[in-house]
């Protein structure tokens, strides 16, 4: 347990950004898997949920990305790769 006053209001800090990592991380984890799930229906309505799944998955990385949740490059892999998906099935 801490001893001193910095060291107590170093644990709330981490503990406040491991939440707000976390809640970044599982909602990408969340929406990818959603995503998925959704690119295999051949559904004409499916295509514009899609694109609104990406770009929710997109504003999650980026905001990520800028809090330093989640590294630059790993960010533009996710975003790639999920696009890379949708335009396949176009």
């Amino acid at each position: 347990m801490a001893n001193n006053k910095s060291a107590k209001k170093r644990i709330e800090t981490n503990k406040r950004n491991r939440l707000q990592n976390r809640y970044y991380k599982t909602s990408v984890r969340t929406l990818t898997k959603l995503f998925l799930k959704t690119l295999d229906d051949k559904t004409p309505q499916s295509k514009e949920k899609l694109q609104t799944i990406l770009n929710s998955i997109y504003s999650f990385l980026d905001k990520g990305t800028k809090k330093n949740v989640f590294h630059k490059n790993t960010a533009a892999r996710q975003k790639a790769r999920l696009a890379s998906k949708l335009s396949a099935i176009s």
